[in-house]
C-alpha cells in the first residue's frame, strides 16, 4: 500500500516523498481510521485528505468554509485531470442541482461543500447517490464553541456521519489547543465512541525567527526591517484604511508595495495577489483576508504592524513565512495604546443582549421580512448600506451578527466571490450552425474552448478580463456576447458575484422575543478574554524562547527552544562566562567587607550586567558564601 500511496503522489503531483507526518496520516486514513491532524501553516494537510481520496474508490466529500479556497482547489485539481466540484454560499439552486448530477453520474473523486449546505433538502436527496467513501473536514476547529473561530453549521457534520455510517472522516486545522482538539473528537464522533487517532505536527519552526519591538512609529521600524531583509513580504493591518496608507507610506519610501483587503473588487484583488506571488510586488500590505490558500513558499518577512487578537490568528499569519525552510524572520509591532485596545476587545466583541436584539431588528426590517417567514433563502447584504441605512456602529454590527449566527438565528457571509461560470449547452453541430450564421461570434466561441478544459462537460469558472486579454479586446464586450450567447441558448453563463449573504437560519420571530443562550455566549467571552490575555503575555515576556511558548500554546510540549528568537538571541548575547561569573564574585567579595543592602551591592557593581550579578548572588546564597542578617543587609561568611 505504501509504495501505491508514492505513485499516487508521484503521479498526480509530483512529488517523490511525503512530508514528515503525512505518510502515517494518510495511511490511518487510507485503512480507515478516524484521524485529527494538527498541521502547522504550509504543512501539506490538503494532500492528506486529496491522496486518500484518489486512492479509495468512490468520491471524497471536502467541508470548508472559505469560498476562495474552495474554488482554488477544485481548479488546481482539475489542471491534473482530476474531476472535482464544489457547493457554496451564493449558488443558485438550479447551479447546485446541476453540480450534484454531474457529481453522481461522473467519476468526480472531490466535491467541496460549505458547512450551510449540508442539510439542505435538496443535498440530502442527492447524498445517498454520491457514493461518498471519505469525508474530509478542513479547518475543523470550527466546530468548536470554545474554539476562536466557532461557526455553527459545522456541528451539522456529526448528523452527516449518521447519514454515512462506516464512513471515515479526516479532520484537518492548524491551529488548535488541547480542548478544542478534544472537542473537535467529541463533536466529529457525534453519538459514538471518540475514536480519533491524533496525529500532531511539531510546532517547531527552526528557519523562523520571532521577534516584538515595541515602537513609536511604525513605518521606521517597518522600512528599518524592510531594508535589511530582501525578499518578499507581507504586512498585516487590523483595517482596510490602515493597508492603504501604509501602503503609500512605503512607495514614498522607495519600497515597491501595494495594498490588498476585502472591500476591493475581485478582479483587483486576484491581480494584486498574481502581481505579489510572481514578485512584480515585494510588499503586499493586507488585512486577514489576505493568505489563506496562497502557496508561496519564499515569503522572507511577515510584519504584524497592529497586534493580532489571539495566538491562533498571530500564528496562522506568521507561518506564512520561510516555507521553503530558508532563514525568515515573523516580526510584531506594538505600543501601549495597542496593549489598552487589548484589554476593551471582550466587552466589543460581545454585545449587550439588548444591542443583539436592535440589530436583529434592523435585519430583519432592512430585509423586509415579516413575522413568520421562513428560513433557507439567501439575501444580498450590502452591509455598508444597512449600517448607513439604521445608523449602527460597524464594529457593534459585525458581532452582533457574528452572536446570532453562532446562537443559529442566522447566517452571514461577507466575503462572497463565486467566479463567473460557462458551460456549452448546444450541441457540436448545433454551434458550427450558430457560428456560420454568427460570424461576430465565433472569436469568443473559440478561445472559450480553447483555454477552459472541460467547458462542455461541467460549468467551468472564467475570467472575463482574461478572455477579452486573450482576444484583445475589452472585457465589457465579452460580457455582453456571453449574456448573448446563453439568451441563444448556446452556453449557460452565469455572471460573477461578489455581494456578501445573509440567510435566516430561523422562522423570524417578535424582536422583544430573542433569546440567544447566555450561558454558552457567557462562556464564549470568558475563553476570548483568556486568548487576549495569552496574547498579552506572549507581548510582554521578554526571557522565554517565542517558538516554544506558541508550541506549548497548542499542545506541543515537546518543542524546544528555537535559538533564533528574540528572547533566544537575547540569552545567548548575554551568557554568562565562567571568566565572568569569578570576575563578579570577587567583586562581591571585596565589596561585602562590610555589609550592605542589595541596591547599595548593585551601585557599587555598576556597569556590570545586572542579570548576571543576579546569578553570582543567587549561586552564592545557596553555595552559603552570603547570607542575609536581620536588619535585611547581605555579608560575606568568613
Amino acid at each position: 500500500m505504501e509504495q501505491a500511496l508514492r505513485e499516487t503522489l508521484k503521479g498526480y503531483f509530483g512529488f517523490d516523498h511525503f512530508r514528515p507526518l503525512q505518510s502515517e496520516i494518510i495511511q490511518a486514513a487510507v485503512e480507515g481510521k478516524d484521524v485529527l491532524a494538527l498541521m502547522p501553516t504550509g504543512g501539506g494537510k490538503s494532500l492528506c485528505y486529496q491522496i486518500p481520496g484518489l486512492y479509495k474508490k468512490g468520491l471524497c466529500l471536502v467541508i470548508s468554509p472559505l469560498i476562495a479556497l474552495m474554488t482554488d482547489q477544485v481548479q488546481q485539481l482539475r489542471k491534473k485531470n482530476i474531476t472535482a466540484f464544489a457547493i457554496h454560499t451564493g449558488m443558485s439552486r438550479k447551479e447546485v442541482v446541476n453540480v450534484l448530477k454531474t457529481a453522481t453520474h461522473s467519476n468526480c473523486k472531490f466535491l467541496y461543500v460549505s458547512p450551510e449546505r449540508l442539510e439542505t433538502n435538496l443535498f440530502k436527496e442527492f447524498l445517498p447517490a454520491l457514493g461518498v467513501n471519505f469525508i474530509a473536514v478542513d479547518e475543523a476547529h470550527c466546530i468548536s464553541q470554545w474554539g476562536y473561530d466557532f461557526r455553527p453549521p459545522y456541528l451539522r457534520i456529526a448528523r452527516l456521519r449518521e447519514e454515512l455510517p462506516g464512513v471515515p472522516v479526516i479532520a484537518l486545522t492548524a491551529s488548535a489547543t488541547p480542548r478544542v482538539q478534544e472537542d473537535i473528537c467529541e463533536k466529529l464522533s457525534g453519538e459514538g465512541e471518540n475514536r480519533f487517532t491524533v496525529f500532531r505536527q511539531s510546532f517547531e519552526r527552526s528557519n523562523l525567527s520571532y521577534s516584538i519591538f515595541k515602537v513609536a512609529s511604525r513605518i521606521t521600524k517597518i522600512t528599518e526591517v524592510l531594508k535589511n531583509v530582501q525578499g518578499s513580504a507581507i504586512i498585516y493591518c487590523k483595517t482596510r484604511k490602515h493597508t492603504k496608507e501604509l501602503k503609500d507610506l512605503l512607495l514614498m519610501e522607495g519600497i515597491a508595495a501595494d495594498y490588498y483587503n476585502a472591500g476591493l473588487p475581485a478582479e483587483e484583488r486576484n491581480r494584486k495577489q498574481q502581481d505579489w506571488i510572481r514578485n512584480k510586488t515585494r510588499v503586499i500590505v493586507c488585512t486577514n483576508a489576505f493568505g489563506m490558500g496562497i502557496d508561496k513558499p519564499d515569503v522572507r518577512v511577515v510584519i504584524h504592524a497592529d497586534v493580532p487578537d489571539c495566538l491562533e490568528n498571530y500564528y496562522q499569519e506568521a507561518g506564512r513565512a520561510g516555507r521553503d525552510g530558508e532563514k525568515s524572520y515573523a516580526v510584531l509591532l506594538y505600543n501601549e495604546n495597542d496593549l489598552t485596545a487589548l484589554e476593551q476587545l471582550p466587552e466589543q466583541r460581545f454585545p449587550s443582549m439588548e444591542t443583539i436584539r436592535q440589530v436583529y431588528g434592523s435585519v430583519v426590517h432592512y430585509l423586509q421580512l415579516p413575522e413568520g417567514e421562513v428560513p433557507g433563502e439567501y439575501y444580498d447584504f450590502d452591509l455598508k448600506d444597512f449600517i448607513k441605512k439604521f445608523g449602527l456602529d460597524i464594529t457593534t454590527a459585525i458581532y452582533s451578527l457574528k452572536a446570532l449566527e453562532q446562537d443559529g438565528w442566522l447566517s452571514f457571509n461577507e466575503q462572497v466571490f463565486v467566479p463567473a461560470t460557462v458551460r456549452f449547452t448546444a450541441y457540436k453541430e448545433s454551434l458550427y450552425e450558430y457560428e456560420a450564421s454568427h460570424a461576430d461570434s465565433e472569436p469568443l466561441i473559440k478561445t472559450l474552448l480553447r483555454t477552459y478544459e472541460g467547458i462542455y462537460d461541467y460549468p467551468i469558472g472564467i475570467s472575463e478580463s482574461y478572455v477579452a486579454y486573450l482576444m484583445k479586446t475589452e472585457a465589457a464586450l465579452v460580457k455582453e456576447q456571453l449574456f448573448r450567447l446563453h439568451a441563444d441558448g448556446i452556453i449557460d453563463y452565469q455572471p460573477r458575484k461578489e455581494d456578501p449573504q445573509l440567510m435566516l437560519t430561523r422562522t423570524r420571530i417578535r424582536i422583544a422575543e430573542l433569546q440567544i443562550n447566555m450561558k454558552n455566549y457567557t462562556a464564549r467571552k470568558r475563553l476570548f478574554t483568556e486568548r487576549v490575555t495569552q496574547m498579552k503575555n506572549y507581548i510582554a515576556e521578554n526571557y522565554q524562547c517565542r517558538s516554544k511558548m506558541i508550541g506549548n500554546y497548542f499542545g506541543d510540549i515537546e518543542i524546544k527552544d528555537c535559538g533564533v528568537c528574540d528572547n533566544c538571541l537575547k540569552r545567548r548575547n548575554n551568557q554568562l562566562t565562567r571568566e565572568s561569573f569569578e570576575t563578579i564574585r570577587l567583586r562581591i567579595r571585596d565589596t561585602l567587607t562590610e555589609p550592605c543592602t542589595i541596591p547599595q551591592l548593585m551601585t557599587q557593581l555598576q556597569g556590570t550586567d545586572k542579570d548576571h550579578v543576579w546569578t553570582v548572588i543567587n549561586f552564592l546564597t545557596r553555595e552559603e558564601k552570603i547570607q542575609m542578617q536581620e536588619d535585611g543587609k547581605i555579608c560575606w561568611k568568613k
